[in-house]
């Protein structure tokens, strides 16, 4: 089964978001594909000179929120109610679900429904203009990046659950090369920007240790 190919369960996949159009999302959509086109992650994750700092983080966000969405989707007839009854990474780990809005105290679901409530938060998150604003020169709001932290400590649970619960049959299905450089992708921008607090990481530490360290 291809990564970009068929076995999604179409519940969970959903439509590729498009960076927000009315800002520079298209210039620095370009000067994404380019650098990471180079081949050099670490390159690719800093911040361009001259550009703002919530532009890149809105672009960027977009981007991981499709990546991850794309890579669960390979997984959902394996990721089932009945193999992953609750939602965890490894043994010591168990996330629980809240929004704090329409939840506000954390209950426990399985893996699956887990991250269709998760993706479905996000969706809100990136489709609300007040949030991710669309027209050119609207301004962010002032705790966007707090909403970005979030949404980025989200979307790393569904890695850690990934790597933990279906790494092996990530590797049965060949993908396994495509997973670790997203989840690079994906660390060293959160490294970066300073996006994840150290304790959220400590499901894949070790991991993460390996591709910070040898700077």
């Amino acid at each position: 089964m291809s990564l970009f190919g068929l076995g999604r369960n179409q519940r969970t996949f959903r439509p590729k978001k498009s960076a927000p159009s009315g800002s520079k999302g298209a210039q620095l959509r370009k000067h994404i594909d380019a650098t990471l086109g180079s081949g050099n992650l670490r390159e690719a994750v800093k911040l361009p000179t001259g550009e703002d700092l919530n532009e890149w983080l809105a672009v960027n966000t977009v981007d991981f929120f499709n990546q991850v969405n794309l890579l669960f989707g390979t997984l959902t007839e394996f990721c089932t109610e009945e193999h992953c009854q609750t939602m965890t990474a490894g043994p010591k780990y168990e996330y629980r679900w809240a929004d704090g809005e329409k939840i506000k105290k954390p209950i426990e679901v399985s893996a699956p429904k887990y991250v269709e409530l998760l993706m479905d938060w996000i969706e809100g998150q990136l489709d609300n203009e007040s949030i991710f604003p669309q027209r050119l020169g609207a301004p962010f709001p002032p705790n966007f990046k707090d909403v970005v932290k979030t949404i980025f400590k989200r979307l790393f649970r569904v890695y850690a659950h990934i790597y933990h619960t279906h790494f092996q049959k990530i590797v049965s299905l060949k993908e396994e090369a495509h997973l670790n450089t997203c989840f690079k992708h994906f660390i060293l921008f959160t490294c970066e920007f300073g996006l994840i607090e150290r304790k959220e990481l400590a499901p894949l530490q070790e991991l993460i240790d390996s591709i910070i360290v040898p700077y």
